[in-house]
């Protein structure tokens, strides 16, 4: 059992950045793959990227391909999402998940662990 709590959310203008954290309690952390998935209004909650237990893979959508990098410190029970170049079509509830299956997992249905969620909003 993991439980996971997001943070770093914010306000930002086009171009700007910020820095996604995701910090988990439990024990084991290393054995979970983890993701970062986001829900804008109106919308269905869509993959972001993903990052194997050992941080050796990732994998991103392409619409944030270049801009965005996920990172984790297992040190830490935490996995980070830094966001470049950001767009207002970025503005969304951003979330974070985790699973035990040790590949890199792109549909929310592959989780079954959830945070509560962070709002990040790009003004133009």
């Amino acid at each position: 059992q993991v439980q996971l709590v997001e943070s770093g959310g914010g306000l930002v203008q086009a171009g700007g950045s910020l820095r996604l954290s995701c910090v988990a309690s439990g024990r084991a952390f290393t054995i979970y793959s983890m993701g970062w998935f986001r829900q804008a209004p109106g919308k269905e909650r869509e993959f972001v990227g993903a990052i194997t237990r050992n941080g050796t893979n990732t994998n991103y959508a392409d619409s944030v391909k270049g801009r965005f990098t996920i990172s984790r410190e297992n040190a830490k029970k935490a996995m980070y999402l830094q966001m470049n170049s950001l767009k207002p079509e970025d503005t969304a509830v951003y979330y974070c998940a985790a699973d035990r299956d040790p590949r890199v997992l792109k549909t929310t249905d592959s989780y079954d662990y959830w945070g509560q969620g962070t709002q990040v909003t790009v003004s133009s």
